[in-house]
Formats: C-alpha cells, sequence, structure tokens
C-alpha cells in the first residue's frame, strides 16, 4: 500500500507532465504572441524616434532654435508633420515677426507650434491690433517678450483684463503702456487681485491719478496678491503717509518689493552716515525708492555730496530724492558747473544741493549755463564733458595773467 506521501507526489509529478504538454502543444503560439507583441513596442518606438528626431530637426531649421534649445523645446511639443507649425510660422511672418522674434516665442512657448493659426491665434493678434495706439511693431514687441499671451484665452481672459485695465486707466493709450511696461501683468489674476485691489486703494481715499500712476508704472503691485496688498497698505498708512499724496503708492510699492532684512540692512547703511531711525523714516516718508537703492549708490552718492560738495547729512534727508540721481551723468555735471561759476563770484553760495540738482535739464541749462555762457563760454563743455575742471583752471589762469599785463 502506498502511503500518503508517495501518493501527493504521484499527483505532483501528473501535474507537471500535464502542464508539459500543454507548453509542448502550444509553443509556437505562445512564442508568436510574445514576438508579436515586441514588434508592436518595437515599432511604436521607432516611430517616437521619427517622431523626437523630426521634431528637434524642424525646431532647428526652421524656428531657428539652437540645438540645445530644440532638445529642450522637444521635451514639451512633439510633431508629427510640418503642416500645422508651418501655418502657424506663416501666420507670424504675415504679421511682421522676424527670425529672431519667432525663436524666442517658439523656445518660450513650444506649444504654440500645435495651436490653430485661425481659431486661437489670429484673433487674439486682431485683438491686439484693433487698440489704439498698438503698431505691428509694437505687437511684435509684446508678444515676444510675453510669450504666454497667445496662449492665454482671449474671451476669457485677455479682454476681461483689458476691459477693466481701461476702466481704471481710461484710455487705450495708457493700458498699451501698461501692458508693454509688463506684459506679464496680462498673465495675472484679475479677478481675485487686482480689481479688489484697486477697490480698497479708493476706500482708503487714494485719487484715481495716484491709482492710473501705479498700475502704470508698476503693474505687477496692482495684479499682487491681495492679503499681501492689503497688508502693505495698512503699514504705510500706519507709517504716517497720506492716501490722498501719490507718494503713498510709491510706499506701498516699496513695501511690497522689500523684505524685513533689506529694510534693515539700509536703515543701518544711513546709519553710518548719522541718520537715525527717525531721520531715515523721514527720508522714506518724502522718497520712499530710498531703501531701495543699492548699498553701493548709497555710498558712492553719500560720499560724494557729503565730502565732495560739504552737504550736511541731515540735510541730504530733507531732500532724499537726490540720492537717485545718476552721479556720473547729472550730480558731478551739474556740480562742475556750479563750482566754476562760485569760483568766478558770478553766483552767491546761498542755496541747497537741491536747487541745482533737482531742476529738469532745461531748467538747470537756461539758470545756470546759457545764462552765463557770454561770461565763461566754456560752461557747455564742462557740463557736457567735454573738458575737464582742470583744464578750465589753466584756462582761467592764462586769462588772468593776460589781463595783469
Amino acid at each position: 500500500m502506498f502511503s500518503f506521501h508517495s501518493f501527493r507526489q504521484l499527483l505532483l509529478l501528473k501535474h507537471r507532465m500535464t502542464q508539459l504538454g500543454f507548453l509542448q502543444q502550444n509553443a509556437f503560439f505562445i512564442v508568436k504572441s510574445y514576438a508579436s507583441t515586441g514588434l508592436s513596442e518595437s515599432k511604436d518606438q521607432q516611430q517616437q524616434q521619427e517622431k523626437h528626431s523630426f521634431t528637434v530637426s524642424y525646431l532647428i531649421n526652421s524656428c531657428g532654435l539652437s540645438s540645445k534649445s530644440a532638445l529642450l523645446a522637444s521635451q514639451k511639443v512633439q510633431l508629427g508633420n510640418p503642416d500645422r507649425p508651418d501655418s502657424v510660422l506663416s501666420l507670424l511672418k504675415e504679421h511682421g515677426f522676424i527670425n529672431t522674434q519667432i525663436a524666442k516665442l517658439v523656445r518660450t512657448c513650444p506649444t504654440l507650434l500645435l495651436s490653430d493659426p485661425g481659431k486661437t491665434l489670429l484673433p487674439k493678434i486682431e485683438f491686439f491690433l484693433s487698440k489704439v495706439g498698438v503698431s505691428s511693431s509694437d505687437l511684435t514687441r509684446i508678444l515676444t517678450s510675453s510669450p504666454l499671451l497667445l496662449v492665454r484665452s482671449l474671451e476669457n481672459h485677455l479682454i476681461p483684463c483689458y476691459n477693466f485695465l481701461k476702466s481704471v486707466l481710461v484710455v487705450d493709450e495708457k493700458v498699451i503702456t501698461t501692458l508693454k511696461r509688463s506684459q506679464l501683468s496680462f498673465l495675472y489674476d484679475v479677478t481675485n487681485n487686482m480689481v479688489p485691489n484697486i477697490a480698497l486703494l479708493r476706500e482708503f481715499g487714494v485719487p484715481e491719478s495716484a491709482i492710473s500712476f501705479l498700475v502704470t508704472n508698476y503693474p505687477g503691485i496692482a495684479f499682487i496678491k491681495h492679503a499681501r496688498f492689503v497688508k502693505a497698505v495698512h503699514d504705510v498708512k500706519e507709517m504716517g503717509f497720506d492716501p490722498s499724496k501719490s507718494v503713498f503708492v510709491l510706499a506701498v510699492q516699496v513695501i511690497l518689493k522689500m523684505k524685513k532684512p533689506m529694510w534693515e540692512s539700509k536703515l543701518e547703511v544711513y546709519k553710518r552716515w548719522g541718520w537715525s531711525k527717525d531721520v531715515a523714516l523721514l527720508a522714506f516718508r518724502r522718497y520712499p525708492n530710498c531703501v531701495l537703492l543699492s548699498e553701493e549708490k548709497i555710498t558712492k552718492t553719500m560720499d560724494f555730496l557729503v565730502h565732495k560738495m560739504g552737504c550736511p547729512s541731515a540735510d541730504i534727508a530733507k531732500n532724499p530724492s537726490v540720492l537717485g540721481l545718476s552721479l556720473e551723468k547729472r550730480i558731478i555735471p551739474r556740480f562742475s558747473v556750479v563750482q566754476l561759476l562760485l569760483a568766478k563770484d558770478l553766483i552767491k553760495n546761498k542755496f541747497c544741493s537741491a536747487t541745482f540738482l533737482l531742476p529738469s535739464e532745461k531748467c538747470f541749462l537756461e539758470k545756470f549755463v546759457i545764462k552765463f555762457q557770454a561770461n565763461f563760454p566754456q560752461l557747455l563743455d564742462v557740463y557736457q564733458g567735454k573738458m575737464d575742471l582742470l583744464d578750465v583752471g589753466i584756462q582761467l589762469e592764462k586769462v588772468r595773467g593776460m589781463e595783469q599785463l
């Protein structure tokens, strides 16, 4: 009699023989099935490789991308044939885009090549061209700077955004100016950010002229997250700024650009020049951008004003906007002219630096150059940097010598 263990081994052996028989009988079909799957995968892979190769080649040869840029762009778009991308490129060229601009558009937003030229791209181009003040060159520059404008919805985003901006700025020309200065503004959330931000300024009593100034000159600030905007507005109000003055919105944009460590570091820089915290805050209220200047700019300008021009540091805090003026293009040339006039006793040293540094170019020329050119022909050359003060000094000495003879 077999034992139970022997009987179990016999059953296992029979099962294995059955499996072996099945494999032997169906080996052909099994191998064929695996081979078919392998061939299918190999064919798909080959097609993908060919598609990728075509895409890279097209991006290089038709769009002007470098090999590196083409490889990066090919990760975002795959082109099956040239029909659609060719029609996109033709549309862009018809509307004045040159090769370098097209290359930038495609490099930034490769999926543009798959857009429907007639249904998607052309309506957006025509929308911008229909606005007063937008030339063909303006259009190409705006869209090249921000290609994503071409992928945003015309009805759901671009038109509502444009219409709201016009309701604030009133005329198309100002909207276009805003768009030129910050094309990215049109990519932001209008309903949840800009609309309540503008409403908040109006609640605080900020005049429309100041709101228009903010939107036109700092559009990115007007579109910033509403929660951040609310905090900045309240902080500026607590600092003592008057919402009815345009400097209020200037302070808001400065606060939104700054982080606390940056604020503290600028206070330290001004402290080295004798400004207390209260004096620095006074300067900030008069010229908010004084805390956005680099440490190098502050140091160089303060050094010249204090040590070369003899301006007391406390007086500069009363007219801090002079710190934002160009040292090479404005402060030094004007100081040179005034120094020569003082040396010739043509003017009296009874005015502060702001008297000749802050006036417009036309005003300064009339008051300090043209007025004295008959007495001092070299003034304009000194102002324009064509003659050094040392050369003028030598000429003056020669004149004095001849007068004594």
